[in-house]
């Protein structure tokens, strides 16, 4: 036979791009009963976070506290942290390949799922101007050329590629600052995009080892390069996310070009590194490169017009949207075109060196994102996910990270499953399915920040919850060592800073806080406030009057507890958040907690009216005197699977030894045939905050599940070993029962056991 060999599939839902955002819309597909192929032009899953180019999954956890990414890519991410032993503390180029052949074997084990790797989309065939028929993909080293059919098409090539040989309206480079008024557009639209990178690793070798980069390198002699152009050279373990390239080059079409120019860049960055650095020179001397990247990163290339076009204002007034279906929070994170040619990176890492507003003016989220922007505009069955969605170059500065494309991925492969079992066009989802959609993604471990389950298929929502135990809040003081030398300048209160606090009874009567006076001369006064705020995430600096006001005096030379006898009627404020303020003064120092409180945060002020998380997620050291009653079972059934307006968590007395039990009772008896839980762990921080081979010590490790049936408890279901999010007990055969009693016989390390949410379906399916 001569020429490529020709083979033709059928499927409902054919993914073109797997990268994180066409992998998670796959998975998501399949695991709503549609019958998915997955093509993928490298031979590896996870486009930007592969081995290939190693960038870290970074998404809203990376500002905001509990604000992970969950669904798809929280359950890859967790198992890679459980099976990889590499430890994330730097920015990009640690990613090994345990984290391709985690998505490898989740692709492998979910039904429906169809993948073809090293093969690249060449053409679209079209039924008519508004419908896509097929794609055509060539698979590389094979001879082999793919027709791949399917009622919707889902283009998470990054580049656009479906659309634009669909014949979609696409946007390349930025808008002006006259098309829609957005803050951080340039006056003057142009052609110009955010770059593509490289990344390297380096080894710590264990002696001296000399580098001498080739003749064809750049050579590097300026420190203010580095130093006073937003280009700090972190860590010389790793790339850096500022060696960057676009313009004069197409980050399309001069794509080898710009990963030539690029190595000779990276070469060049580590002979200045090694050998005239002259801060990291001496620390370097032994470290040898261990890899280069020579797969190209993309930021922005094409991005695909939608049903609506989001633009900076969205995330910036966090715009409610009928059809939200993800969340985003980076911030408006817009690099300076063309990279190391540029005068500087971008203007949050200068400022971040010489002082500025910029970050106090780009810091979003976390806001909602609407199915629209993922649904091409006129088209009757082409939706795009990942940096190709339907935003200007602006909104794009926060949309684009992997945590957020992932989410949308997963939207994206929900929508056109629903589309499917519906029998209607993916367009038509937003009027018609949109609630479908919600619950659905909800279900399966989603966040939607204004939206709530309502699943009338879930039978917990009829039961009454009682609990073995609940643990209540008195909050915790500083680590012992906490004053020891080397400490005194940490958590000084050189801004405002404030500590979220649940509260869970109708009077709050003391608030105690540990102070340090740094003064050995002086007392030192500090201004309280408490506030009622509406969320987690609410960063208003004045969000209403205060509740109360206080002046809190430390003594020369003293740290310990200093106590306001607040005495307020706190009814009001039950089963959501309050916010202690304490003013700046920089001569005292309100150290962290020792330990985190589930649903406990604290931020600073940062500028423009607004606060910002403090450090990685921290609890500053306080008491609540009552303690507050903030972890009640009925949380599992808030409709919300994480901290938000409540704690929306049962935790049992931490001082009562496991088994602890939720119990959950019905007026009638119900057929019980499936229970899905969602479990505490991985929410708080981004995940390159937790060690390799971690397992959350909050997450439930063995549980059991118990149904009253004639009269006898009887074990419907059992979990051994669990460290997921999510897990689900499917019983070998429905069970008439009116009580159910879940049992956590151990955790992965804390003394609670907690669980966010409890689900109760009488059917076996997954959807």
């Amino acid at each position: 036979m001569n020429g490529y060999r020709a083979v033709e599939e059928n499927y409902d839902v054919v993914v073109c791009g797997g990268g994180l955002a066409g992998f998670s819309a796959a998975v998501a597909a399949a695991r709503q009963g549609a019958t998915v192929c997955l093509v993928q032009d490298r031979p590896v899953f996870g486009g930007n976070s592969s081995s290939e180019i190693r960038v870290p999954p970074q998404g809203a956890a990376s500002f905001h506290a509990y604000a992970r990414e969950t669904g798809v890519i929280s359950e890859l991410l967790i198992e890679e942290r459980a099976h990889n032993h590499e430890n994330p503390t730097f920015d990009n180029g640690y990613i090994n390949s345990v984290w391709d052949l985690i998505m490898y074997d989740m692709a492998v084990k979910t039904p429906g799922l169809t993948f073809h790797l090293n093969s690249s989309v060449t053409q679209v065939r079209m039924r008519d101007d508004r419908t896509v028929e097929a794609v055509i993909a060539r698979v590389n080293h094979a001879e082999t050329e793919l027709t791949l059919r399917a009622n919707t098409f889902i283009d998470c090539t990054g580049d656009g590629i479906v659309a634009s040989l669909a014949g979609c309206e696409w946007r390349f480079g930025t808008e002006s600052r006259d098309e829609f008024g957005e803050p951080h557009a340039p006056e003057q639209a142009s052609d110009a995009v955010m770059g593509n990178s490289i990344h390297f690793k380096a080894k710590d070798m264990g002696y001296p080892v000399p580098f001498s980069a080739p003749d064809w390198a750049v050579r590097y002699d300026d420190p203010d390069f580095f130093y006073k152009q937003g280009r700090w050279p972190s860590d010389q373990r790793s790339g850096f996310w500022w060696i960057e390239l676009s313009v004069p080059w197409h980050t399309i079409y001069d794509n080898e070009t710009l990963r030539h120019e690029l190595t000779r860049h990276v070469l060049g960055i580590w002979d200045w590194i090694k050998n005239r650095d002259p801060r990291l020179k001496d620390e370097a001397q032994n470290y040898a490169l261990d890899w280069v990247g020579q797969v190209p990163g993309k930021r922005e290339s094409r991005r695909i017009i939608g049903e609506y076009l989001m633009t900076e204002h969205d995330p910036l007034q966090k715009t409610v949207f009928p059809d939200e279906v993800a969340y985003g929070g980076w911030f408006i994170d817009l690099h300076e075109p063309g990279g190391l040619l540029a005068e500087f990176s971008e203007k949050a890492a200068v400022e971040s060196q010489t002082g500025g507003n910029y970050m106090a003016k780009s810091y979003v989220g976390p806001y909602g994102i609407p199915l629209r922007i993922l649904i091409a505009k006129d088209m009757n069955n082409l939706m795009m996910a990942g940096r190709n969605v339907s935003v200007t170059h602006a909104a794009l500065g926060t949309v684009r990270v992997m945590g957020t494309t992932a989410i949308m991925g997963q939207a994206a492969g929900t929508a056109a499953a629903v589309a499917v079992r519906k029998g209607i066009a993916v367009r038509d989802v937003p009027e018609q399915a949109i609630h479908e959609v919600q619950q659905a993604l909800l279900r399966a471990g989603c966040f939607l920040p204004n939206v709530q389950t309502a699943d009338e298929h879930d039978l917990a929502r009829q039961a009454v919850i009682k609990a073995s135990s609940e643990a209540k809040l008195s909050g915790c003081g500083p680590a012992p060592n906490d004053a020891s030398a080397g400490l005194a300048s940490r958590d000084v209160l050189e801004r405002r800073r404030g500590q979220w606090m649940a509260v869970g009874s109708d009077r709050i009567e003391r608030i105690s806080v540990w102070l340090d006076n740094l003064s050995d001369t002086t007392s030192q006064s500090v201004e309280a406030r408490l506030y009622a705020v509406e969320h987690l995430w609410d960063y208003r600096v004045d969000p209403g009057a205060p509740l109360a006001t206080a002046v809190l005096t430390v003594q020369p030379g003293v740290e310990g507890w200093v106590e306001w006898a607040v005495g307020l009627d706190s009814s009001a404020l039950r089963g959501g958040y309050a916010r202690l303020d304490l003013m700046e003064n920089p001569l005292v120092r309100w150290p962290s907690a020792a330990t985190i409180e589930p649903g406990h945060v604290s931020a600073y002020e940062l500028g423009n009216g607004i606060m910002r998380r403090y450090g990685s997620g921290a609890m500053m050291s306080f008491k609540m005197d009552p303690p507050q009653a903030c972890y009640g079972a009925e949380h599992v059934l808030s409709g919300v699977t994480r901290p938000y307006r409540s704690t929306n968590l049962w935790r049992s007395d931490p001082a009562l030894p496991l088994p602890q039990q939720l119990e959950l009772v019905w007026e009638q008896p119900i057929v019980l045939g499936r229970i899905e839980l969602t479990f505490p762990g991985h929410l708080i921080r981004d995940y390159r905050q937790y060690p390799g081979l971690y397992r959350d010590p909050q997450c439930p490790k063995d549980l059991i599940a118990e149904a009253l049936v004639e009269g006898a408890w009887t074990e419907v279901g059992a979990m051994r070993g669990n460290y997921q999010r999510q897990h689900a007990l499917v019983l070998e055969k429905p069970v008439r029962t009116e009580r159910l009693r879940l049992s956590v016989l151990s955790t992965n390390g804390d003394p609670s056991a907690a669980i966010y949410e409890v689900r109760c379906y009488a059917g076996l399916v997954d959807y």
